[in-house]
């Protein structure tokens, strides 16, 4: 019985501050090298590599299991929340939080909000900055390591997670009303993510997952060499904590002015962080006089009703990787499409030399666009010199012609036009068939049971197939038009 007590009392003497023993410590720094040895790897294909990281990614969650301190959101801290707002002077009377179908969480308005109307204002002093954790305790961290220096997301990441090892932080009513979990990419399995295949946000995602992984192990290592006395994210940091506060960050992140209006650097907006998006154009400003974010009414909102922001001109692509959401109604959508001219095509130094000249890369990423013109400026202009002949490479050589090429009504021949639609409907078809299901066979997924994240890896793929069609059927046209 004596030796079991001695056994028992030694084994927690050997628990760290962190909860977990020496020995699972020494595993995690194993795992942690392992990421970042796999991160930086070559000679794998992408998938592999993201189905290799997940893997050791795994196993480092399930020795960390039940160490993580991530935040439950419930109706006491939301009130504390807004008790903190109130108290330093924020006015929440004409929204407030509430959870609504198909977005979640949001604000509500309490009143009849008139269009530009000014109806929340957040003081600087709520908001977690860049220059906050600069004058925080990782301050020294901070401007010591290079990395942290070029990477504000990162530094606003580790920022959250050192206030929450705070009992008495200012920001803690803030960083408890904050969701636990996300449905950014980060949080999904790999079978999620291979419902996205045929589609270039799949190697997105995995370029992401690997980017975090990499960051991971990176910070952990750097951790172990501080006093867990003074930095207690030493002894407190989980890759679930880590994935976690990223996922905050990149669903919350905003462009604030510094203090002294020069710079420009990376905050966190507290309640205004709640609004969700929709069509529109900005109404959010910063008013440097008064040191505070103001934001005017998108248009006219009636008591009870969502309050939403526009978050920018951002294609469901980016809104899907970095704020966990597709929109499907989304009038900036775009899907991208990589083209190139052969090294191998006899033309092809006349083409660049064209393409140099309009300053379009003879390689590179271009995009189609929703709604009635999917085929913009400089996608035209690339089309039209891929499919020229060498009478018309030769006759396009002065400035004017050469800048015509971007013009929808110009027309460099009939049969230019006709490869130039034919090539693009042909590419569409194509790229359709990568996916391997269908627009109605997403539908009908979409009207069945799935897990939130595969619903929005559908909808992604489905948004993108709508694209696509519509660029073959606007091609369709474009070569009616030519035989008529």
């Amino acid at each position: 019985m004596g030796k079991k007590n001695r056994q028992s009392r030694s084994e927690a003497a050997d628990v760290d501050a962190g909860g977990l023993t020496k020995l699972k410590r020494k595993e995690i720094f194993v795992f942690a090298r392992e990421l970042l040895d796999k991160c930086t790897r070559a000679g794998t294909s992408e998938w592999e590599t993201y189905q290799d990281i997940y893997s050791t990614v795994q196993k480092l969650r399930k020795i960390q299991d039940g160490h993580s301190c991530t935040p439950v959101r419930t109706e006491e801290s939301l009130e504390t929340f807004t008790s903190w707002l109130q108290l330093h002077g924020v006015n929440t009377e004409a929204v407030s939080t509430a959870d609504f179908p198909g977005t979640g969480p949001g604000l509500k308005a309490m009143k009849d909000i008139q269009e530009s109307e000014l109806f929340l204002t957040v003081p600087r002093k709520l908001m977690l900055s860049t220059d906050s954790a600069s004058k925080s305790q990782l301050g020294p961290l901070i401007s010591g390591d290079r990395l942290l220096q070029s990477m504000p997301n990162v530094v606003l990441a580790l920022h959250i997670l050192h206030e929450r090892t705070m009992s008495d932080s200012f920001w803690k009513p803030y960083i408890e009303s904050l969701p636990g979990s996300f449905n950014t990419p980060l949080y999904w399995t790999p079978d999620e993510v291979q419902l996205l295949k045929g589609s270039p946000v799949m190697g997105d995602v995995c370029q992401q997952f690997k980017n975090i992984a990499r960051q991971y192990g990176y910070l952990y290592k750097l951790f172990q060499s501080l006093d867990g006395s003074k930095f207690p994210l030493k002894n407190q940091f989980t890759y679930d904590d880590y994935r976690w506060a990223v996922s905050v960050v990149m669903t919350r992140q905003n462009q604030i002015p510094s203090v002294d209006g020069k710079d420009v650097i990376t905050a966190l907006i507290p309640y205004w962080d709640m609004c969700n998006h929709s069509n529109g154009q900005f109404t959010t400003d910063f008013d440097l006089a008064k040191d505070c974010s103001e934001c005017y009414s998108l248009r006219h909102f009636k008591t009870g009703d969502q309050v939403y922001i526009f978050y920018g001109a951002r294609t469901n692509a980016q809104f899907l990787v970095h704020s966990g959401f597709v929109y499907p109604d989304n009038q900036w959508d775009k899907l991208e499409i990589k083209l190139g001219i052969s090294r191998n095509d006899p033309l092809c130094a006349m083409k660049t030399d064209i393409l140099t000249k309009v300053g379009i890369p003879a390689s590179g990423s271009f995009f189609l666009c929703c709604g009635d013109q999917p085929v913009d400026s400089n996608l035209l202009a690339f089309l039209r010199a891929f499919s020229m002949d060498e009478e018309s490479l030769k006759a396009t050589q002065d400035t004017e012609s050469v800048a015509r090429l971007k013009e929808e009504d110009a027309s460099i021949s009939d049969d230019n036009n006709k490869k130039v639609w034919t090539f693009l409907e042909t590419r569409c078809m194509l790229l359709m068939r990568g996916y391997g299901t269908s627009i109605e066979d997403d539908i009908k997924l979409l009207a069945g049971e799935l897990t939130d994240n595969a619903r929005l890896a559908v909808l992604q793929r489905l948004c993108e197939k709508k694209i696509l069609q519509n660029t073959m059927d606007f091609c369709k046209n474009k070569k009616q038009v030519i035989q008529q």
